[in-house]
């Protein structure tokens, strides 16, 4: 039924290749999307047959379960981009580096503090992915997306509801489709310039040479952060676009810098990130995030909140 209804459907396929991590078991269905018009039809599909359904982008940012997942994986693989004067329109299949590496070569700037930064057009705009003071959200004009209904429409940047790593898309599982983003004019080779030394500074302090799926927790909001700690932590505390208190410091603070659960193990490079040095099951990361909290809730009376998502 579902391959008449969605021909080049796969089934059984191994999710551990897809994603970043190189974690998780098969996909019941596997479709990749080469057009939006590809997304819309899966996804209605998914929805007449009433199968559970993921988008899977670049496969950053996410850890999926051993067990795999019971419906139908879409990999999202739009990748059409086009720059029209002063704005990029790019579908979310397309990788950030080449927007920040095809802008910077026109002299738009506004992209340059994503130079490094990993994943799709699609997980950015639904993570607000942000570093360096910069985040998605900074420059997006709008967003075509699926809405909960699975009807496609335009989201303004205020009907996007961008928040600390979050978005409207990412709350009510509304599908993002393309992008459009607001640049403007700068000096090419500054640009340029920002976005190489970025890189640079991503290879210099992040574990790049292992399976990864980046940032595992969010950073500490100081608010949320018991004054009593204020001071000590003074020199430490950045704008991340707000004052936060980098979780990497407080693991490191805690002693858990090599923490190992199997092969899963907490990054002596950077110890925000958990690394698959072998052969990580999604159990033994599970493990491991559980004893990062609880050390870090025993130690500073802090809440720490995953930044990855959880397929099911």
């Amino acid at each position: 039924m579902l391959k008449q209804r969605l021909p080049g459907v796969q089934r059984s396929v191994s999710l551990k290749k897809h994603t970043t991590f190189r974690i998780g078991g098969p996909a019941k269905y596997f479709f990749v999307a080469k057009t939006s018009q590809d997304i819309e039809k899966a996804v209605k599909v998914a929805r007449i047959l009433k199968l559970p359904l993921f988008l899977l982008s670049g496969g950053s940012n996410i850890l999926v379960s051993d067990n795999g997942f019971p419906g139908l994986v879409i990999k999202i693989r739009n990748s059409k981009f086009e720059i029209r004067n002063l704005s990029v329109w790019a579908e979310a299949g397309v990788q950030v580096s080449t927007l920040v590496s095809e802008t910077g070569k026109q002299g738009l700037a506004g992209l340059e503090w994503a130079g490094g930064l990993p994943g799709t057009v699609g997980g950015a705009v639904r993570g607000n992915a942000g570093a360096f003071r910069g985040e998605t959200k900074d420059c997006v004009e709008s967003v075509e997306a699926l809405d909960q209904r699975g009807k496609r429409r335009i989201f303004s940047k205020h009907q996007c509801k961008f928040a600390y790593r979050s978005s409207v898309f990412k709350e009510k599982n509304s599908i993002v489709l393309a992008a459009t983003f607001k640049l403007h004019k700068e000096n090419k080779k500054e640009i340029q310039a920002i976005a190489k030394d970025h890189i640079r500074y991503r290879k210099e302090r992040h574990p790049l040479t292992y399976p990864n799926a980046g940032s595992i927790f969010k950073n500490c909001d100081l608010k949320k952060v018991p004054k009593k700690l204020h001071k000590g932590l003074k020199d430490v505390i950045k704008i991340d676009p707000f004052p936060v208190v980098p979780t990497a410091y407080l693991i490191a603070q805690a002693g858990l810098k090599g923490l190992r659960q199997g092969d899963a193990q907490v990054s002596e490079k950077h110890p925000n990130y958990i690394v698959n040095i072998g052969n990580a099951r999604a159990q033994d990361v599970l493990k491991l995030i559980a004893k990062v909290k609880k050390r870090i809730k025993k130690h500073f009376r802090i809440d720490l909140e995953e930044e990855i998502t959880f397929p099911h």
